[in-house]
């Protein structure tokens, strides 16, 4: 990064709360009676400010701060290889990390990375993987059934397509010795502590498969469905019906459990791609609101514009993320620079004018003086350093 003129710039630790995602650690004033400061969820707010000073490439190795649950790839606090860009696109921010993670690989473990790596939008990692950053290095990809089964006998499967939903399944080829029954079951619950409510399973070990819905339906729907999905002797097929939000991450899940289960991930092998194209909002049915899937300042797509009011479901952002054998490497998106617009997208997650004003009145204040289009990301050092070592744990590594 240094050869392609970023300035090293460290940014406060100590610095006002703002809206990141995740719970602030907070620290109590001794000057300031009743009143604290925020441990950084990430530098954004002041990358974005250095942008509007005239600091036109920003880098930094960040520490960061998220009160969170902790999990296999997610620590309290982490390093972020941190930076931004002024006057650049979306290809051009991508292709400098490209190039960063080229040369880290070429040099770190002699693998060569080829590039432009592989862009997939959000809704087809989703419908093909049932997650925002999926692991490629294996098949198992989720398959529609919906049309074939919407008529069908089996309440289950037509009552999830009525209420707006859908039917999908993934198959484990091979897989029948190894998930028995009693596997099954254990799936079938793993899927219900996500959220769904149980599994259709076809399990294919004798001359003919054992289909646990096979009563509710005619020989040429059974079929269907195995030609569908291209079922044969020793495979095993799961299905889950309920709506996608459910349907998506839960066969998702059981891609990734099942996988292990069969030995089915490569060792050794470095699967990068880029998710582009995410949701702008999503709804919080706990607080009836729209948040904002990244964060607050992401740029939609123009196209997506109108829909600001009408229908914000519909609003897809500037932003991209790359992920490296199914962990999410890297976030990061094109800042919206227009103060109006910035204003109508606080406006749209909830915030009141003076909620806007106490909040990011300072960030707002400064768009007014005139900013350049910028970008950025930030690429979890530690992450990177556990998938190139073959880590199991960011504890291993952090």
């Amino acid at each position: 990064y240094y050869e392609n003129v970023f300035y090293e710039i460290e940014t406060p630790m100590m610095i006002k709360p703002t809206p990141e995602g995740a719970r602030d650690y907070i620290v109590p004033s001794r000057i300031h009676k009743g009143s604290f400061y925020a441990l950084p969820q990430s530098p954004q707010i002041y990358k974005q400010l250095l942008m509007l000073s005239g600091f036109d490439r920003y880098i930094q190795l960040a520490r960061c701060f998220r009160d969170e649950d902790l999990r296999a790839d997610r620590q309290p606090e982490f390093t972020q290889i941190d930076l931004e860009m002024s006057f650049a696109t979306m290809e051009d921010i991508m292709a400098m990390n490209e190039g960063f993670i080229k040369r880290v690989f070429r040099e770190v473990l002699g693998v060569e990375i080829e590039t432009p790596m592989q862009r997939i939008t959000f809704r087809e990692a989703m419908e093909r993987y049932g997650s925002d950053k999926p692991d490629t290095r294996y098949g198992m990809e989720i398959q529609d059934l919906s049309d074939i089964v919407k008529t069908c006998g089996f309440g289950v499967f037509t009552s999830a397509i009525e209420n707006g939903g859908s039917v999908r399944g993934i198959v484990a080829k091979g897989g029948a010795s190894t998930l028995t029954r009693k596997e099954i079951d254990k799936l079938t619950e793993h899927a219900r502590g996500i959220g769904a409510k149980g599994l259709a399973f076809v399990r294919w070990v004798d001359d003919a498969p054992a289909c646990s819905f096979a009563k509710f339906m005619t020989e040429d729907e059974l079929a269907a469905i195995y030609a569908r999905v291209g079922l044969e002797k020793g495979d095993v097929l799961l299905i889950c019906a309920d709506k996608d939000k459910v349907v998506l991450p839960t066969l998702g899940a059981l891609r990734t459990i099942v996988a292990r289960q069969l030995d089915l991930i490569p060792k050794n092998k470095f699967n990068f791609l880029w998710v582009v194209e995410f949701p702008f909002f999503e709804w919080n049915e706990e607080t009836g609101h729209w948040d904002a899937m990244h964060h607050p300042f992401t740029m939609p797509l123009e196209e997506c514009l109108p829909y600001l009011d009408s229908d914000p479901g519909a609003v897809r952002a500037k932003c991209y993320d790359m992920v490296l054998n199914g962990v999410e490497l890297l976030s990061g998106s094109i800042r919206i620079t227009d103060w109006q617009l910035q204003e109508k997208m606080f406006r749209a997650l909830g915030l009141t004018p003076e909620d806007i004003e106490r909040k990011f009145g300072f960030l707002v204040d400064a768009y007014k003086y005139g900013a350049p289009p910028h970008g950025g990301s930030g690429m979890g050092l530690d992450r990177l350093t556990m998938v190139m070592s073959g880590a199991e744990s960011l504890r291993d590594v952090v």
